[in-house]
């Protein structure tokens, strides 16, 4: 993958999260993750009353969303029109959840934003990462967010390294991403569109759009 590929707007169709906002202001998906909380504490005030509960401090849950009594939300969080949380799921803050994904039991989500349609619903960790429209990863999938020697991450493209100045940044996944389950996002991971994981996979680096990632490493475009 070359950097022009993990631009946000070849990543991502903003229309499908309530953070559009936040995405335009930037031009690489990694960027946003200093800003998540802030962007919460100034769009959930604006959010509609009569379709969004302030259930607690700094966080808004839309009035159709289904919620299990074990699950936990930390603010700041957004938690959009339809979606479901599973039992025990783990909301840290700094979270904003799109329409109609799909939070799974003993999940757990810090500073991260997963668009529309978004399905983690087994046993995840998403941390400091992005999950575009309609992704979905499979059971005991991971974004790992830092790395073994506690360094800022970089993030590795074939026209050259990308210094993020972060300690922890997880994967950027764009829309229709699948993750098999069990595979590892490493820190600094970028997915392109459409691409999968196989299950069990350790995946590094960046992957352009519409390819295959094997257990052995091995990349491969996908046919039809």
């Amino acid at each position: 993958m070359k950097k022009e590929e993990a631009r946000i707007s070849s990543l991502f169709d903003l229309e499908h999260t309530i953070a559009k906002a936040l995405f335009e202001r930037h031009e690489y998906p990694w960027e946003v993750l200093d800003d998540i909380g802030e962007f919460i504490m100034e769009l959930g005030p604006t959010l509609p009353a009569d379709e969004y509960l302030n259930a607690a401090e700094g966080v808004w849950i839309h009035k159709s969303v289904r919620m299990y009594e074990t699950a936990s939300v930390a603010g700041p969080a957004i938690i959009d029109e339809g979606t479901e949380i599973r039992p025990s799921a783990f909301i840290r803050g700094s979270v904003i959840i799109g329409r109609s994904c799909v939070i799974g039991n003993a999940c757990e989500y810090k500073n991260c934003i997963l668009f529309d349609e978004v399905q983690t619903p087994h046993y995840n960790y998403i941390g400091d990462s992005v999950l575009g429209y309609r992704s979905h990863t499979g059971a005991a999938s991971l974004t790992s967010n830092i790395r073994n020697d506690k360094q800022p991450v970089r993030i590795h493209f074939e026209d050259g390294d990308v210094q993020t100045g972060r300690i922890k940044v997880g994967a950027m996944a764009g829309d229709y991403v699948e993750v098999g389950c069990g595979a590892v996002l490493n820190p600094g991971t970028v997915l392109g569109r459409n691409t999968d994981t196989y299950p069990l996979c350790c995946v590094r680096g960046t992957v352009s759009e519409s390819h295959i990632v094997k257990n052995n490493g091995e990349v491969v475009a996908k046919h039809g």
